[in-house]
């Protein structure tokens, strides 16, 4: 481990660790634009610049300068703060003044670097150049007149999208950043892009000119769009939640989101639910909550009483509706509502158990029934860098770009009981092999996957190989608090419920239900609504303080960043309320006493962090067999009521995936 001073400073850095990180470890901050601590060394932007001794008497790029034993490195000498100043005037060169009217003002590196470390002059005189605007799609909009050639967009799209779409034509004063025929950018991840982007070249085209960032209030929740569970911090004025922007989290997203993480939020003001309705000579009228309560009332039900809960739904909803069908007396409660069935004995067996992070470091990797890329974005990044590492993969399903190279080995689950030869021997020399099993397999490769886990020792000290991927937010919330049948959703289709809940479940085949009289809970004026007799107007995840579990059996809190509109309340507050109508009055009146009520029953979901499940898995038929015909995703765009409402997912959903064309206005 390398020891050098930093103006005067000692420091030791890891072996391999450059100059710039070494600067950083002192506590010195570096000035730069091209370097990115999660993208590859580029060097070419030479904002950097620094001192070093012994070496030559120029100042040297620190992003790209290993650190070494007996350095010397001055990052506030004279020498280097005029060789920055020269580096930011010729930045500064062609780039225009348009700092007024520019999205990332206030929020722009360049614009704060150059008034820290620039001269606050330019001797240049000539005429700046001007590029012509280059389309990329729905989610990025460009000016690139400002662009710097700092490529970190380039290599975010080649190295984390593993999307080669974004490059660079022509040289010198003429080199121009580009999407691949100036078409749109085909990745669900290239909203990171205007993230990463130092300048006001790259920016989000559904947000632009909206407001400025010091207008906006901020909130910390957690994403519901996948099951990853993205930290997420929205931006709202006033009632609307304008943007949205990813948190760091090592563990779970690192720094990046999802492009229907980032933009479904338009969808959040659009198509909402504001008033209960009840429905009276086949169509639905608006009521007030007492005219809804009383119809819910007047239902006979008993006993004959379920609930579904949809995709996005926060425990304590689910929670709240347990407690009320408890009091009258089922236990009919099911969160796979587009009628998933699998086994449900082994919480663990349907865990992410190597862990979102610990992904990175498998070095055999067996994907079963799942297309990654549309159904946990993230995770597919942390399987690129395990493959960066040497890690190979097979798969067993139809045939996707995942975005790295793939073996596949067909799609007939057979497949893991007589083991290819080439797979057996990848996972037999694997010290961290690991399976993933997707909604695809679940409910007839299961056991098949258990035993080939079993087979190949993919559980030992230190490491659990076995993992299902889930696609919905509120998935492993509900099987934690119990919303599962044996059989599925046909179970409680089977017992004919007289009254039925959806919570927020917009994906059911509502005909099933066509004998129970069936109330939506839900924010959106969806399929759901569509299909109740009863409407109440509930809360999206901006509107309300919920915890969800991730896919790793991660406990998560958000925050509220708005109030619901209208007469919309929290789900469990709905609840609360209707117990009293019913006569079932629930033990809580208070979020907290909720909260403590169903940490009581179920401990994992009263602490934050990941959640453990004793690995027993369980006794299930250890052959499968037939064809994995597709993937459950179909548009990775319009997956749930908050996409479907937003134009910016239509928008992508029609152009990326239906492969519609959109003419700009100049054509």
């Amino acid at each position: 481990m390398p020891k050098l001073k930093v103006d005067g400073i000692e420091v030791e850095v890891p072996a391999g660790a450059t100059v710039l990180q070494a600067c950083e470890a002192a506590g010195k901050e570096i000035p730069r634009f091209c370097y990115h601590e999660r993208l590859s060394i580029a060097g070419n932007c030479r904002m950097c610049l620094v001192e070093v001794k012994p070496g030559p008497p120029k100042p040297q790029a620190s992003c790209a300068l290993p650190a070494a034993d007996n350095q010397e490195v001055f990052t506030s000498s004279a020498m280097v703060k005029n060789a920055r100043e020269g580096v930011m005037e010729f930045l500064l060169i062609n780039h225009p003044l348009d700092c007024p009217i520019c999205d990332q003002g206030g929020e722009c590196d360049l614009q704060d670097q150059s008034i820290a470390y620039g001269r606050g002059t330019s001797r240049y005189d000539e005429n700046k150049r001007a590029v012509t605007e280059k389309y990329m799609g729905p989610i990025v909009k460009t000016v690139m007149t400002r662009c710097i050639q700092c490529t970190r967009c380039v290599r975010f799209a080649e190295e984390v999208a593993g999307v080669e779409e974004i490059g660079a034509i022509y040289r010198g004063e003429n080199m121009q950043i580009t999407s691949y025929l100036e078409k749109a950018v085909t990745s669900e991840l290239s909203g990171n892009v205007v993230d990463l982007c130092p300048v006001g070249a790259l920016t989000a085209k559904p947000y632009a000119f909206e407001a400025r960032p010091w207008e906006l209030k901020k909130t910390l929740t957690i994403d519901v769009m996948d099951a990853v569970g993205t930290n997420i911090r929205l931006d709202s004025r006033g009632r609307q939640v304008l943007r949205c922007l990813p948190v760091i989290n090592e563990d779970v997203n690192e720094e990046w989101a999802s492009d229907k993480t980032r933009h479904a939020v338009d969808g959040l003001v659009r198509k909402r639910l504001d008033r209960p309705f009840v429905r009276r000579d086949g169509k639905l009228v608006e009521a007030s909550w007492e005219e809804a309560f009383a119809a819910i009332a007047a239902v006979d039900a008993g006993t004959s009483v379920a609930a579904i809960a949809g995709d996005l739904v926060d425990c304590e909803t689910m929670f709240a509706a347990k407690a009320l069908l408890g009091a009258m007396g089922s236990t009919l409660l099911e969160g796979r509502q587009t009628g998933m069935d699998y086994d449900i004995s082994s919480l663990a067996a349907l865990n992410f158990n190597t862990g979102i992070a610990g992904a990175e470091r498998a070095d055999a990797i067996l994907l079963v029934g799942t297309n990654l890329r549309w159904e946990a974005p993230l995770v597919n990044t942390r399987l690129r860098k395990a493959i960066k590492k040497g890690a190979k993969v097979f798969a067993i399903g139809p045939e996707t770009d995942l975005t790295y190279k793939v073996d596949w080995l067909g799609d007939d689950l057979a497949l893991l009981n007589d083991v290819p030869a080439a797979l057996a021997d990848a996972f037999a020399n694997a010290e961290r092999p690991m399976v993933i099993v997707g909604g695809a397999a679940l409910k007839r490769g299961l056991g098949a996957a258990l035993a080939f886990a079993a087979r190949f020792n993919l559980v030992r000290d230190g490491w659990n190989g076995f993992n299902t991927v889930h696609m919905a937010a509120a998935r492993m919330g509900a099987l934690m608090l119990g919303y599962a049948q044996a059989g599925g959703i046909a179970d409680i289709v089977a017992a004919a419920p007289k009254l039925a809940f959806f919570l927020g479940a917009d994906e059911v085949d509502f005909s099933r239900f066509a004998g129970s009289f069936k109330v939506y809970v839900g924010h959106h004026g969806d399929k759901g609504a569509a299909a109740a007799d009863v409407v109440l107007p509930g809360a999206s995840y901006a509107e309300k303080s919920g915890t969800w579990v991730n896919l790793e059996g991660r406990v998560q809190r958000g925050e509220r960043a708005v109030f619901p509109p209208g007469d919309a309340r929290e789900d469990w507050t709905i609840f609360r309320a209707l117990s009293d109508r019913l006569g079932h009055t629930l033990p809580f009146d208070t979020l907290d006493a909720l909260r403590a009520a169903m940490a009581a029953e179920v401990p994992a979901l009263g602490t934050l962090g990941l959640a453990t499940f004793d690995w027993t898995p369980p006794a299930l038929d250890a052959r499968a067999e037939g064809a994995i015909g597709a993937y459950p995703i179909k548009d990775f765009y319009l997956t749930n009521a908050i996409c479907r409402a937003s134009p910016t997912m239509q928008r992508c959903s029609a152009e990326l995936i239906h492969g519609e064309d959109f003419a700009e206005a100049a054509e």
